[in-house]
C-alpha cells in the first residue's frame, strides 16, 4: 500500500511538472534517445576515456563536413555549367552568365561571412598557428565565426576554377573551431580531473582539417608538425594520427557510399607503371624541376607580400575594402571570370574543367603532344572522357595552352588572394605546381621522342610523374614544408614515384628558404601584424638579439610576503584578469620567494572575512615553487620558445634573484606589435 502510495504521488508530480512546461514533441522518445547516448558515451568513455572520444568524434564530424560541401558545391557548379550550355549561340549572355554566376557568389560569400563575424576572411592559418603557440585572440573560435566561415566558404569554392581557389586552410581553421567546442564539452563532463590543453585539441584539430579535405590522414598529421607549431610535443603523435585516421576513412567510405568512388582508395588514383617507372638519368630533370618550382615559388611570395601591401598601404583600396567588401569581391571576381572566360583567353587556359578535373588531367600518364598529333584519337562529344583534350584546342599546341595557363594564373592567384573572403590557398598552388611538372614532361617527351634510355633499356616518360613532382615541389616551396611530398603520394597512391618527388620538393624548399625569405603563411602574419615570432624573425633580423632586460616592463601586481588583507583586497580589484601573482620578500629588495593564485588569495581573504585571526601572507599561504624563470639576459625569441614548449600562461623574469618581471602572451603581443612596423617594409 505504501509503494502503491508513494507512485500516485510521484504520478501527480509529474503531471504537475509537465502541465507547468512547454508542450514538446516526441517527449518520450527523445528522452530514450537521450539515455542511450548517455550510456552509450558512458561506456566508452570508461574504456577510452572522454578525450580520445572526443578525438573520434572530431574526425567524423569534419569528414561529415567537409563531404557534404563537396557535394553542395559540385551541385552548384552543375548548375552553373547547365546555365551555360543552355545558352549556347549567345556569345553575350554566355559570357554574362560566365562572369556574374561566380562574381555574385563571392560577394555573397564576402557579405555574409563579415555580417556575422569580420574575422573570418582568409584561410585562418596565421591566425590557428598564433592560438596554437598560446596567443588569445577573441572570436576566433567561437561557433558564430564556424558558421559564417562555413557558408562562406562554401560559396567561395561554388565560383569554381575561374577563381582557383582551394578550402585546405579554411578547414583547418574550421576544425578547430570545432576542436575547441569539443573540447569545452568534454572539459566541463570530465571535470578537473580529466582536463586537457587546449593546445593538444587544437594541434589534434589542425591534423584533422588535412585529413578531412583529401583523405591523407599522415600528411595531415606532418602538415601540423611543419606549418602550424615551432614546438610539436611527442604526445600529441597518438591523438592526431587518431583523430586524422578516423577523418580520412570516414571521408573515403562517404565516397564509397555515394558512388563516387567503387572501393576506398586515393582521391586521386593514379596507376604509372611499376617495372620501370622513370630511368636513373631522369633524376637530373626532377631536380631541375624541383629548382624550377623553388625559383617560381619565390617569385610568388615576392608578388604575394607586394599586393597585400599595396592594398593595404593604398589609399583608395584600403577604403574600398574597409566599406565595401562585397563590391570588391564581386569586381575582382568578375574580372578573373572574365580572363577566363571560353571565347577569349580561357579557351587556351582549359577554362570549363573544375578544380579537380584539372588536377587529374594533368596527373595523366598520356602523352599529351603525341596523342594530339595522333589523327586516330577521337575528339568531340564522344571522347569526354579525356581530360586532356581541353588542353589542346583545334590548332593550339599543349605547349602553348600549359604556357598561357601559368602565365594567366600566377597573376590571377595572387589578385584573389586579396578577395576578403573565406579561402584556401593550398589547392591551387598544387595543381599550378603539378602544371609546372606537366610542360617539363612534355618538353621531354618531345625532345627524347625515342624515350630516355638507360644501358641500351628503353622506357617512355611520363609527363604525370613529373607533374606529381612538380605539384609537390611547387606547393612545398610556398609553404616552405615537406609535407606536400606526402600528400601528393596519399593522394594518388603512386608511391613508384616517392625519391624524385621528394628530391624536387627538397630542392624547391633549399631555394624558397634561401637568405630567411618568410613562407605564403608568414606573409599574411607579417602584414596583419600578427605576434608569431618565427614569421617576425624573416623579416626583422634584430628581434633575435632583442634582450627582455630592453624591453620588460616593471610589474604591477607583486605582493609581499608580509601584505595583509588590505592589500590583498586591493590587488584582487586591481586586476581582475589575473590568476597568478608572484610574491616578494619585500618590494625594496625584490627577492622573488614564489607565486600564489587567485583561488588561494580569495581563500585568505574569506578567512579573515569569518572573523578569523589577523595573519599576514607569509602565515597562511603556501607560495608555489618557480618552476621555471628566465633572466633579462634571454633573448625575446628564447623566451617565446620557452612558452611555447611548456605551454604556460606567463613566466617570470629575474635579475639576480630579483624579480624584473613578468612575460606573459599580452606582453608579446605589445613587443611584437612595435617590432612588426620594421617588419612592414619590402624584404629584397
Amino acid at each position: 500500500m505504501v509503494d502503491e502510495g508513494h507512485s500516485v504521488i510521484q504520478a501527480e508530480e509529474m503531471l504537475m511538472a509537465s502541465s507547468t512546461q512547454p508542450w514538446k514533441p516526441w517527449r518520450c522518445l527523445r528522452w530514450i534517445v537521450k539515455e542511450c547516448v548517455q550510456r552509450a558515451v558512458s561506456g566508452v568513455s570508461c574504456v577510452l576515456g572522454l578525450h580520445w572520444l572526443c578525438y573520434v568524434a572530431l574526425g567524423v564530424i569534419m569528414a561529415l563536413i567537409s563531404f557534404a560541401m563537396n557535394l553542395t558545391v559540385s551541385k552548384l557548379i552543375r548548375a552553373h555549367q547547365w546555365l551555360y550550355a543552355q545558352l549556347e549561340d549567345h556569345v553575350l549572355l554566355q559570357y554574362l552568365c560566365w562572369s556574374l554566376y561566380p562574381a555574385s557568389l563571392c560577394a555573397l560569400s564576402t557579405s555574409f561571412s563579415h555580417s556575422i563575424c569580420p574575422q573570418s576572411a582568409g584561410s585562418g592559418v596565421p591566425e590557428v598557428r598564433c592560438m596554437l603557440a598560446g596567443v588569445e585572440l577573441p572570436d576566433y573560435l567561437s561557433m558564430p565565426h564556424l558558421f559564417a566561415k562555413l557558408v562562406g566558404l562554401t560559396c567561395a569554392l561554388a565560383a569554381g576554377s575561374t577563381v582557383f581557389l582551394g578550402k585546405v586552410g579554411p578547414f583547418v581553421h574550421l576544425s578547430t573551431m570545432l576542436g575547441a567546442y569539443l573540447h569545452s564539452l568534454c572539459t566541463s563532463a570530465a571535470g578537473e580531473e580529466e582536463q586537457r590543453p587546449k593546445q593538444e585539441m587544437l594541434v589534434v584539430s589542425a591534423a584533422v582539417g588535412v585529413a578531412s579535405c583529401f583523405g591523407a590522414p599522415v600528411s595531415g598529421v606532418l602538415f601540423s608538425v611543419e606549418v602550424m607549431g615551432s614546438h610539436y610535443a611527442v604526445r600529441d603523435y597518438y591523438p592526431s594520427l587518431l583523430a586524422a585516421a578516423c577523418g580520412a576513412l570516414t571521408f573515403r567510405l562517404l565516397s564509397v557510399l555515394s558512388r563516387e568512388q567503387e572501393t576506398v582508395q586515393a582521391l586521386f588514383k593514379t596507376s604509372y607503371s611499376s617495372n620501370l617507372p622513370f630511368q636513373p638519368i631522369e633524376i637530373l630533370a626532377f631536380a631541375a624541376l624541383g629548382l624550377l618550382c623553388g625559383a617560381l615559388g619565390c617569385l610568388y611570395l615576392f608578388c604575394h607580400r607586394w599586393v597585400l601591401q599595396f592594398v593595404r598601404s593604398n589609399a583608395f583600396l584600403s577604403k574600398i575594402i574597409a566599406t565595401e567588401k562585397a563590391l570588391y569581391s564581386g569586381g575582382i571576381v568578375f574580372l578573373l571570370a572574365s580572363a577566363t572566360f571560353p571565347f577569349s583567353a580561357g579557351y587556351f587556359m582549359a577554362a570549363k574543367l573544375s578544380m579537380s578535373q584539372l588536377l587529374s588531367s594533368l596527373l595523366e600518364e598520356t602523352q599529351w603532344n603525341t596523342a594530339s598529333q595522333n589523327a586516330s584519337v577521337p575528339r568531340g562529344a564522344g571522347a569526354g572522357d579525356l581530360l586532356w583534350q581541353a588542353w589542346s584546342p583545334s590548332g593550339t599546341t599543349i605547349f602553348v595552352t600549359l604556357l598561357l595557363f601559368l602565365f594567366m594564373k600566377l597573376w590571377m592567384l595572387v589578385l584573389a588572394c586579396t578577395l576578403p573572403l573565406p579561402a584556401g590557398y593550398f589547392m591551387p598552388v598544387f595543381i599550378y605546381g603539378a602544371a609546372v611538372g606537366r610542360l617539363l614532361g612534355e618538353g621531354l617527351t618531345h625532345v627524347s621522342t625515342n624515350g630516355s634510355h638507360s644501358q641500351g633499356t628503353a622506357s617512355a616518360i611520363n609527363p604525370g610523374g613529373y607533374a606529381l613532382a612538380g605539384a609537390a615541389a611547387f606547393s612545398g616551396a610556398v609553404t616552405h614544408s615537406l609535407s606536400p611530398a606526402l600528400l601528393a603520394l596519399e593522394l594518388t597512391g603512386q608511391h613508384t614515384h616517392a625519391v624524385p618527388v621528394l628530391l624536387a620538393t627538397l630542392l624547391a624548399n633549399a631555394l624558397a628558404r634561401a637568405r630567411h625569405r618568410p613562407s605564403f603563411y608568414d606573409n599574411i602574419a607579417i602584414v596583419k601584424k600578427l605576434p608569431h615570432p618565427p614569421s617576425l624573425v624573416k623579416t626583422c633580423p634584430t628581434l633575435l638579439s632583442v634582450r627582455l632586460g630592453q624591453v620588460i616592463r616593471a610589474p604591477m601586481t607583486v605582493l609581499e610576503s608580509q601584505s595583509g588583507w588590505t592589500a590583498v583586497q586591493q590587488l584582487l580589484h586591481s586586476s581582475p584578469a589575473e590568476s597568478t601573482f608572484p610574491v616578494v620578500d619585500s618590494h625594496e629588495s625584490g627577492v622573488l620567494l614564489g607565486s600564489v593564485s587567485r583561488l588561494q588569495l580569495e581563500a585568505f581573504l574569506d578567512s579573515h572575512r569569518d572573523g578569523g585571526l589577523t595573519k599576514t601572507l607569509a602565515d597562511q599561504c603556501s607560495f608555489q615553487p618557480l618552476k621555471i624563470q628566465i633572466s633579462t639576459d634571454a633573448t625575446l625569441k628564447q623566451a617565446y620558445s620557452v612558452l611555447t614548449a611548456v605551454r604556460e600562461k606567463c613566466l617570470f623574469v629575474t635579475d639576480r634573484g630579483r624579480l624584473a618581471g613578468v612575460i606573459t602572451w599580452p606582453e608579446i603581443k605589445r613587443i611584437m606589435e612595435e617590432f612588426s612596423q620594421a617588419a612592414t617594409t619590402p624584404h629584397h
